[in-house]
């Protein structure tokens, strides 16, 4: 008999993905499941959307935030099994069907799925992030921490925990989820065949911004907890050698123009081959799934440009760990 699963969807201002994410939900071929949609108070005519759908809409009168949103959807669930995934994510038809076979592997463990390594808009920048955020996320097995955009786990250990933090940083409101429940004994596994499509709809600005917020509150966060230099999901060893050798690099590069001499480019060119020899791992994930161009293209802008909107969040972290409010 199978065990009803409970899709629990925080939503704000969603209005140009939540179609597309419900209607994947509604066209999963999962037999015994229940859809909860929490209107985090948008503005947008995203909960006129939402009622479109035979599915549960549940509308908060204040803005409280994602962990707010989901532990009501969590709450008012009547599922074993409790699904989290965004307002931005399509599900394959057969997610819900990987998700309880997962489950009934592992009932007491939280288990994590991640991102396809294809966007659902599948350009240049959206892709570069899926594939990145798909290979940093499953490259080990019993991970740091499990991201709220593909989290299985039983309602009863969900309640359990106190749910996510509620008064808390914004992004990383799963980590600090994950690193409680470690603390107490529960275990964390990712399963490679529960998978998500994001709509990311990135360009340039947009790719560079979200690396800028993440990191800022990642640093932060990772400041406080003394664990800066922890090989983290996203934000991995692999990604800070990156923007310590892109940093490095472009002070070559800069020397170089000052200072025509081959030494300058030569070295920094020797570093940037090194620095992909570190991150061999998403440079073969990049070709894997685009081929040899998009390699190219994605190797150059991971080594060169992304970096620099990492530094500048991990900047930003910095002063917001020394200075700052770090709850909403």
């Amino acid at each position: 008999m199978g065990k009803k699963i409970s899709v629990i969807v925080p939503n704000h201002n969603g209005s140009s993905t939540i179609g597309a994410c419900l209607e994947a939900v509604q066209g999963s071929g999962h037999k015994d499941f229940e859809a909860i949609i929490v209107d985090d108070c948008s503005s947008d005519g995203s909960a006129e959307i939402i009622s479109r759908f035979p599915f549960r809409l549940i509308k908060l009168s204040e803005h409280g935030g994602a962990s707010r949103a989901r532990n009501e959807g969590a709450a008012a669930a009547s599922g074993e099994i409790l699904f989290f995934i965004d307002a931005d994510c399509v599900l394959f038809s057969d997610t819900l069907e990987k998700v309880e076979t997962a489950f009934r592997q592992d009932p007491g463990t939280v288990i994590g799925g991640s991102y396809a390594p294809t966007a659902h808009d599948d350009t240049f920048f959206s892709t570069f992030q899926s594939i990145f955020i798909n290979y940093s996320e499953l490259r080990k097995k019993e991970p740091d921490y499990i991201a709220s955009h593909a989290m299985v786990v039983s309602r009863e250990l969900f309640m359990n925990s106190g749910g996510f933090p509620e008064d808390f940083m914004p992004i990383i409101e799963d980590v600090e989820f994950s690193h409680r429940l470690r603390r107490n004994g529960i275990k964390l596994i990712m399963d490679s065949n529960i998978l998500v499509r994001h709509i990311f709809n990135f360009n340039i600005f947009r790719s560079l911004k979200n690396a800028y917020r993440k990191s800022r509150y990642w640093t932060a966060y990772l400041l406080d907890n003394k664990g800066i230099l922890s090989d983290s999901g996203t934000a991995s060893v692999e990604l800070k050698f990156s923007v310590l050798s892109a940093i490095i690099i472009w002070i070559f590069v800069a020397c170089f123009i000052l200072f025509p001499d081959r030494f300058y480019i030569e070295s920094a060119v020797l570093i940037f081959l090194f620095s992909m020899a570190v991150s061999r791992g998403v440079i073969s994930a990049f070709y894997r799934t685009k081929g040899i161009w998009f390699t190219v293209r994605a190797a150059a802008y991971y080594g060169l440009v992304y970096p620099f909107a990492v530094a500048a969040g991990g900047a930003s972290g910095m002063l917001l760990h020394l200075y700052g409010n770090r709850k909403r």
